[in-house]
């Protein structure tokens, strides 16, 4: 068994749990709230700003040249593409830049990016990988589980947005994480890998809420 199959185990009643979300199998049959949608929509674009962040502090923890090029390249394609990509299916939902700059991150945002950029800025490098992955490879797992179970037809408004995190692209980017990982988890000590285990699951947990507070459209009180 690799590193990242011992890190799926940790978490594995949280990983099921997405898949279980009514936010996840609204986007599956379609039926999820448009304005539910659009509301994930604004809250992931922020998310988008400090997790780019969050891949610069790893290039600069890097010791080896390929992988920091590789986290160069995950905060470029971050910041210059996945980011206009984000603006231009906002758009599409009726979501001006100018609103996505001006938006105001929910508790949830704020305590998960939090998490990610205080993991990536103060802690190891195969600390920070373990926080950043279950995002990369949850979302592969979503979207690949609803691009066979759920609707992929052009009735249900959610389609690119299955194709986007099912697609062989995304796939390369969370197999080469999960690899980076379990390298990673190779050489790490029993009391390293706890810590690992502990940030993974912690990062699947904010992963989760993240979910349910884009189905509430969490906000905040005053």
């Amino acid at each position: 068994m690799t590193f990242s199959q011992d890190l799926y185990e940790e978490a594995s009643d949280v990983w099921e749990a997405y898949h279980e979300h009514p936010f996840v199998k609204g986007i599956g049959d379609g039926t999820l709230d448009r304005e539910k949608f659009e509301y994930w929509l604004r809250q992931d674009y922020v998310y988008l700003i400090d997790y780019a962040r969050s891949f610069a502090f790893a290039a600069g923890k890097a010791k080896d040249l390929e992988v920091m090029q590789r986290f160069a390249e995950l905060l470029d394609g971050v910041l210059n593409t996945e980011m206009e990509l984000h603006r231009e299916y906002a758009a599409e939902f009726g979501i001006s830049r100018e609103e996505l700059e001006n938006v105001e991150k929910s508790p949830t945002c704020q305590a998960y990016t939090d998490f990610l950029v205080r993991t990536a800025s103060s802690k190891t490098l195969p600390e920070t990988v373990a926080a950043l992955l279950p995002c990369f490879w949850g979302f592969l797992e979503i979207g690949k589980r609803l691009s066979e179970e759920g609707d992929t037809s052009e009735d249900n408004p959610y389609r690119d947005w299955i194709e986007m995190y099912s697609s062989d692209e995304f796939e390369e980017l969370a197999e080469w994480s999960k690899g980076l990982m379990n390298s990673m988890g190779e050489r790490a000590s029993e009391e390293e890998k706890d810590r690992l285990k502990e940030v993974f699951l912690t990062s699947s947990r904010l992963e989760l809420e993240f979910w349910d507070m884009a189905y509430e459209m969490e906000g905040w009180e005053k």
